[in-house]
């Protein structure tokens, strides 16, 4: 049986971000670096490779960049939309964030602008 594994640009895609954005993670924060990115579990031919159940792994340790959660940097548009939308159903942004990130974990198969995409259409019913 062939195993999958997910590439530079399946990550990103999960995520919700650019392949450049994950090469730009890999050589900032190498192994052995205080926050290092999760290393591959499999190259081919110098090309990393990450088993799909990991994005959740990727994903918090995206969640734990510094800055991240403390107003640092600006969220994609599709998180904009989904925070505005749950925060006209009473949550808070704290509250709203940990919701996404718990589909994110229940949901892997789902990128982040799908996801949000999803809770929105949920909150308008």
């Amino acid at each position: 049986m062939t195993e999958r594994y997910l590439g530079v640009l399946g990550v990103a895609e999960a995520l919700g971000v650019t392949r450049h954005a994950v090469h730009k993670w890999r050589t900032r924060y190498p192994d052995g670096s205080e926050h290092p990115f999760p290393e591959p579990d499999v190259e081919v031919d110098g090309a990393p490779g990450w088993r799909p159940d990991r994005v959740q792994e990727i994903a918090r340790w995206r969640a734990g960049l510094p800055g991240r959660g403390a107003g640092g940097g600006r969220p994609t548009a599709a998180r904009q939309e989904y925070l505005k939308a749950a925060m006209a159903r009473g949550l808070d942004r704290d509250e709203a964030l940990r919701a996404l990130a718990t589909f994110q974990a229940e949901f892997p198969e789902m990128n982040e602008p799908e996801l949000c995409a999803w809770l929105i259409e949920k909150f308008r019913r």
